[in-house]
């Protein structure tokens, strides 16, 4: 009989120690080692009987066909676009986010509306008659969809086997566990077993696969980092539950880029997809307010309006404070530091607050001049007009660099039926403003584009 091994396992990381410490020594949390079995005697584990035992020959790079992966596309068109065209045949895709955000609601109003073909929904979290309950609000049932409530990794796999169906759906994988690891469900050795066989078994068959984690308070999905490098695709479910938008981004892709972006509005009914984002994120907007400045960002490949809100107010404690929610914290402070020693204008003593309307989060460089414009709008309590709005990063020296795709940025503005679009002049060579109906405006340094707007 094999010997039971036993060691000290990370339950945030996965490092592994011979004895006990306070501290871990791989990501320094405290009191996160708990001893775990890591080898012990099989008991028959999970049945493998997909594939043949055929054990597979190396062939010369020469031979291996280099077309593309054959996707299967899906019925909602914003996750078609995080995923890059559709699911692999034999991908694992691990889906990430808050809980109540609506992982499990985008994964069963999947099932529901592909109706064309078998999927398999199994629920170790819910009973069938709470899915049902929600189904039967968020869409309409059909036969294809197989319910299956099971903690067993074991005979979770031999109803796979039975049922043969097109996509496999795990919520969550936390709350699996294997028979041949000797831990509680949701620890590293446990997330981890369960993961790899799963990744075998859509390997194997070529049937696509995806989970739902669950994420810490840091925001990282719960267990072994591992994790997330065995899996083909990684995305974050994220929004905030008192906005009605959530969005759906891509931190892995091994079949497609990670800069996409898929947005939902989270209903009565179930998340509806918001195809024209612009539109919705503008809609509330009052014109007549100072502080309020428009971007043209990029999401990917997809261009974006977003409002820049800022409040800058005198200090009521000493110490000024920087609050942002949407936008890089860090930034704002550089800007501020711009303003004062590039326009001369003493903001730093003030509080600053900056806002991205409707829940966005914005990494784009190309909103920093709206944010200038907003921050100095608010100071100043002098608005924007409503047809302007700006696309270009601020540098250190006060310059106004170019920014990408600018062509769709200034069409997407076109679009909306915006008048003026400040841009970087020394990113328009080769680039044909005149057949636009919008007046492009190039500008090199900041303090340009302020006294265009205030004179």
């Amino acid at each position: 009989m094999a010997k039971t091994k036993t060691a000290f396992v990370c339950q945030s990381c996965g490092t592994q120690a011979s004895k006990w410490m306070g501290q871990c020594a791989g990501c320094n949390e405290w009191n996160t080692l708990i001893e775990e079995v890591i080898y012990k005697e099989k008991k028959g584990g999970v049945r493998r009987k997909f594939v043949d035992n055929i054990s597979k020959k190396p062939v010369p790079i020469t031979q291996v066909s280099s077309e593309d992966a054959e996707r299967i596309p899906l019925p909602d068109s914003e996750l078609n676009r995080v995923l890059g065209g559709g699911l692999v045949p034999g991908s694992v895709t691990l889906i990430g986010g808050d809980p109540g955000i609506g992982k499990s609601t985008l994964l069963l109003q999947l099932g529901l509306n592909y109706s064309s073909k078998k999927i398999l929904y199994v629920s170790g979290e819910e009973s069938a008659n709470q899915i049902k309950m929600r189904a039967e609000r968020i869409g309409k049932l059909h036969d294809n969809l197989l319910l299956l409530t099971d903690t067993s990794l074991e005979r979770v796999m031999e109803r796979i086997e039975e049922c043969e169906p097109d996509l496999v759906i795990i919520d969550s994988i936390q709350t699996m566990h294997s028979p041949e690891v000797d831990s509680v469900p949701g620890s590293v050795a446990q997330i981890r077993e369960c993961t790899s066989e799963l990744i075998q078994f859509a390997k194997e068959t070529s049937t696509p696969v995806v989970l739902i984690g669950h994420i810490t308070k840091e925001g990282n999905i719960a267990g072994p980092k591992v994790m997330e490098h065995m899996v083909d695709v990684v995305l974050q479910f994220e929004g905030d539950r008192q906005h009605l938008y959530r969005l759906l981004r891509s931190s892995k892709n091994r079949f497609g880029s990670t800069n996409e972006l898929g947005i939902y509005e989270m209903q009565g009914s179930g998340l509806k997809e918001v195809h024209d984002p612009s539109k919705v994120l503008l809609s509330q907007r009052d014109e007549g307010l100072s502080g309020s400045a428009i971007a043209a960002s990029m999401e990917g490949a997809r261009p974006m309006m977003i409002e820049a809100q800022a409040l800058v107010s005198t200090a009521a404690y000493g110490t000024p404070q920087r609050t942002t929610t949407g936008f890089d914290q860090r930034r704002l402070h550089m800007l501020i530091a711009v303003l004062e020693k590039r326009c001369g204008l003493a903001i730093g003593k003030f509080d600053v607050f900056v806002n991205m309307a409707g829940g966005i989060r914005v990494d784009d460089p190309a909103i920093d001049m709206a944010v200038l414009c907003a921050a100095l709008s608010s100071s100043e309590d002098f608005p924007i007009p409503a047809k302007t709005c700006f696309a270009g990063e601020v540098g250190l020296s006060g310059e106004i660099r170019p920014v990408t795709r600018i062509e769709q940025r200034i069409g997407e503005a076109e679009k909306l039926g915006f008048e003026d679009i400040f841009v970087s002049g020394y990113g328009l060579k080769g680039i044909e403003t005149k057949g636009f109906d919008i007046t492009v405006k190039p500008v090199k340094r900041v303090d340009e584009v302020f006294q265009q707007l205030f004179g």
